[in-house]
């Protein structure tokens, strides 16, 4: 696709289309599965649907930097700008989806990054992938989320003997 093509593409979607993929009761059953996942574990997570890329990272795609790369660098962007870095035990997680380009991010923190590879996060992106591009987008979500939680409980899972304080909102970010 051309770098005009692509400009307009993402130029056309909006936060209305972000808001028609994951509606507001949607995005709170989100928010209280999140809440939920979090009670099994010590790890925060956080979900992020933007529509479209800013136009400062689509000037950045070329030869030389594939979209992939750029979609990446959007990814670590909100981990950082949610502080998903900045918990107790460095063991958060981003499940981020782009809709303009039907792309899939999962950012996990150094701690829970260190013990799951690579390919397990590419699996569960392949699973939401298929259940997104049926329109599945809550059901694609949910068993994401469900992955992401059984990943941390295995590897932090919650201390029965201590009081869990919720170092991040809950709430799905909609751009």
């Amino acid at each position: 696709m051309n770098k005009l093509a692509r400009i307009l593409k993402h130029r056309w979607l909006d936060i209305s289309d972000t808001v028609r993929a994951v509606p507001d009761d949607m995005a709170e059953r989100l928010a209280r599965r999140v809440a939920a996942s979090e009670g099994r574990h010590s790890g925060e997570v956080r979900l992020c649907v933007e529509a479209s890329l800013p136009l400062s990272y689509l000037w950045r795609v070329d030869a030389a930097t594939p979209l992939s790369t750029v979609v990446r660098e959007r990814a670590l962007t909100w981990f950082g700008r949610l502080r998903i870095w900045d918990t107790e035990h460095n063991n958060g997680v981003l499940i981020y989806l782009l809709l303009a380009e039907h792309a899939i991010e999962f950012v996990a923190d150094r701690s829970l990054a260190r013990r799951v590879p690579p390919a397990e996060w590419q699996a569960i992106a392949e699973r939401l992938g298929a259940q997104l591009r049926q329109s599945h987008f809550e059901d694609g979500l949910t068993q994401a989320l469900e992955e992401v939680s059984a990943l941390l409980v295995a590897h932090f899972p919650a201390d029965s003997g201590a009081v869990r304080v919720n170092e991040l909102s809950d709430n799905v970010v909609r751009r």
